[in-house]
């Protein structure tokens, strides 16, 4: 039973978190913003106020929260494009705010707009969050892409780990392994999970410790975990400080899955703003497949905007088409960690395909 409970216990806090934070965020979440396109937004100056230009007026606004990781790229590129103007759209970025009060931030309306893995929206939902994703975001590329387009690689510490070349080598290793997460109930810990399935390595053996992506490269430098699994474009600040790469995505046999994330809305939102939701789709599909063409000038405008170097970024679906299959390990993964009710949830209860005329 104390096993139980310990695994348990990050999903029940997750979910307390997300139903509190509902309640009381909205005030001090509105009071502490300014609004901001994604080209306006400045590393290392926060966000900007945006401009309220006649044509501006003329825009339908959408919001969501600042980003300052590999998610940026899409909604930064879409944004100094044109493409969610030329849409009648307006994206504001409404500031940092932390993991955890993220989805409560589309729940309350303070944003409306976001994207997430399949595993992040059955746990909303199963708290009751009604999040519906409507187009595909980033997917993990076929072979014929280079690998720094891969959603995720993992890494070690030759110094602490000399013998560990991949994964599989995890398995020698005693005791409990320190593995850094941005939160529960994302890629990381679903992808971790697949592998270490994949390779025979007890489940048991991992040791969650939350942490930006940013902060995993000193973390594993300094011996303050074991294993640092990061996304782009975070690459290069691994393999700069030494890292040895073990595993990617690939290494999942799980193919586009393995990266696939959806753009969702609230089912309240899209029963009152379809056109708008159309509208959006449009602009960042557009923006996806402009990404994909130019990975340079992607990674670039992607490095001025966050304040890192960039030398990869996630690779994106450049369809509308939502292939409900891609979600089934996500869905699976939940079920057996007793993350959620086993049958409660179908791949088609997380998804529209309402959409997928206006991406194709």
């Amino acid at each position: 039973m104390k096993g139980i409970a310990k695994k348990l216990k990050p999903i029940i806090l997750s979910l307390i978190g997300l139903l509190v934070f509902a309640g009381i965020s909205y005030g001090a979440y509105k009071g502490r913003t300014l609004d901001s396109t994604p080209s306006q937004v400045k590393p290392g100056a926060g966000v900007q106020a945006a401009s309220n230009s006649e044509d501006d007026e003329n825009l339908i606004e959408v919001r969501t929260w600042t980003r300052k990781d590999c998610s940026l790229a899409p909604w930064l590129i879409t944004d100094k494009l044109g493409y969610f103007r030329e849409e009648g759209i307006k994206l504001v970025f409404t500031g940092e705010i932390q993991a955890n009060q993220q989805i409560p931030s589309i729940i309350n309306g303070d944003n409306d707009v976001s994207s997430a893995h399949p595993n992040t929206m059955l746990i909303a939902n199963n708290g009751g969050a009604n999040l519906v994703g409507v187009v595909r975001g980033g997917i993990d590329p076929g072979p014929e892409v280079d690998e720094k387009f891969l959603h995720m690689w993992w890494y070690i510490n030759p110094k602490k780990y000399p013998d560990v070349k991949s994964i599989k080598d995890l398995k020698n290793i005693p005791g409990k392994l320190k593995i850094s997460t941005i939160t529960t109930n994302i890629c990381t810990d679903f992808l971790t999970n697949t592998l270490f399935e994949k390779y025979g390595i007890p489940i048991d053996k991992i040791e969650w410790v939350t942490m930006p992506d940013i902060q995993a490269i000193q973390a594993l430098k300094q011996g303050l975990t074991d294993i640092g699994p990061v996304h782009p474009p975070f690459y290069k600040g691994m393999e700069d400080a030494g890292m040895r790469k073990i595993s990617d995505t690939r290494d999942t046999d799980l193919g586009a899955s393995a990266g696939v994330g959806y753009y969702y809305f609230t089912k309240d939102y899209i029963e009152k703003n379809p056109d708008t939701v159309a509208r959006f789709i449009r602009a960042i599909k557009k923006g996806q497949r402009w990404c994909n063409e130019h990975p340079e000038e992607t990674a670039k405008w992607t490095e001025e905007a966050i304040g890192v170097p960039v030398t990869g970024n996630h690779y994106y679906a450049e369809d509308a088409t939502i292939i409900e299959s891609e979600i089934e390990p996500w869905l699976k993964q939940l079920e057996k960690n007793k993350a959620i009710p086993a049958g409660k949830f179908k791949a088609s209860d997380i998804i529209t395909h309402e959409f997928e005329k206006y991406g194709n």
